[in-house]
C-alpha cells in the first residue's frame, strides 16, 4: 500500500470504514469523527506506511479517529516533546485512543517518568488517567522507590469520585499491588471491596471481571 499524503489516507480510512463499526464506537464514546475502521485494518494501513513521524504528527491533526489511530503507530516517540506529548494526550477524543497512546507512544517516551509524576497531580482527565496507567506499568515492572501504602491511600481516597475513564485505570494500579505484593493484598481487596467499582461490570464468559478483590484472587491463583 503507497500511501503517503495525509489524502490519500483518508481516503484509504473512509473505503474502509462501515456503520457498524462507527455504531460500536460511538456507543463506547467516540464522537462522529470517524469512518469506523476495523483495528486489524487500521495496522494494515499503518504498517504500508511504515515508520513517518511528520506524516504521522499530520494525521493526528486532523482529529479523525482512525488516522489518530493510524499517527499512533507510525509517529516515533522519541521525537516528541514533552509538550507535544502531553497536548496530544489533552487532546484525546476517547478512552480507545487513549489506550493505544498510551500503550505505543507514550509508556515509550524517554521522560515518561517525569511525565507519570506530573500527570498524577493533573486535574485534566486525560492526563490523570495516563499517569494511573504509566504508574500501572511501574508497579508491575519497576516497582522499587514506589509508595505503594500511599497510592492505596489515595485511591482509596479518590477513586469514587473519579471520572470513570481516570477510575479504570487507577483499578489497574489497585489489582497490580495486591496481585505482585502480597503484603498489601488484603487492604487492595479490602477497598477493592469497600468501593465497589467496577463489582458489575459486564464480563464476557472466559474473561476476568475487572472488580478489583475477583481481579486479584483470579491472577493469584494462577501464580500457584
Amino acid at each position: 500500500m503507497n500511501v503517503t499524503t495525509v489524502e490519500d489516507i483518508l481516503a484509504t480510512l473512509e473505503s474502509l470504514g462501515s456503520e457498524s463499526v462507527r455504531k460500536h464506537s460511538r456507543k463506547n464514546g467516540a464522537g462522529d469523527n470517524q469512518f469506523g475502521v476495523k483495528m486489524g485494518d487500521i495496522r494494515k494501513v499503518a504498517a504500508g506506511i511504515k515508520n513517518n513521524h511528520e506524516l504521522g504528527l499530520a494525521l493526528w491533526q486532523t482529529q479523525n479517529i482512525d488516522a489518530q489511530l493510524v499517527a499512533i503507530l507510525v509517529i516515533k516517540p522519541k521525537m516528541l516533546s514533552t509538550q507535544v506529548l502531553e497536548d496530544m494526550v489533552r487532546a484525546i477524543p476517547y478512552s480507545q485512543v487513549a489506550d493505544w497512546l498510551n500503550a505505543y507512544v507514550v509508556k515509550k517516551h524517554p521522560e515518561k517518568e517525569t511525565l507519570r509524576l506530573a500527570w498524577l497531580q493533573s486535574d485534566d482527565l486525560w492526563l490523570a488517567r495516563s499517569g494511573w496507567s504509566l504508574t500501572s506499568e511501574r508497579i508491575g515492572k519497576d516497582p522499587e522507590g514506589l509508595d505503594l501504602s500511599a497510592l492505596l491511600d489515595r485511591i482509596d481516597q479518590e477513586m469514587p469520585t473519579a471520572p470513570k475513564e481516570v477510575q479504570w485505570t487507577m483499578n489497574f494500579c489497585l489489582a497490580g499491588i495486591g496481585i505482585n505484593f502480597a503484603e498489601y493484598r488484603d487492604r487492595a481487596m479490602q477497598i477493592g471491596e469497600s468501593l465497589g467499582v467496577f463489582r458489575d461490570f459486564p464480563t464476557s464468559k472466559g474473561c476476568t471481571s475487572p472488580f478489583a478483590p475477583i481481579w486479584i484472587t483470579e491472577m493469584v491463583k494462577r501464580q500457584g
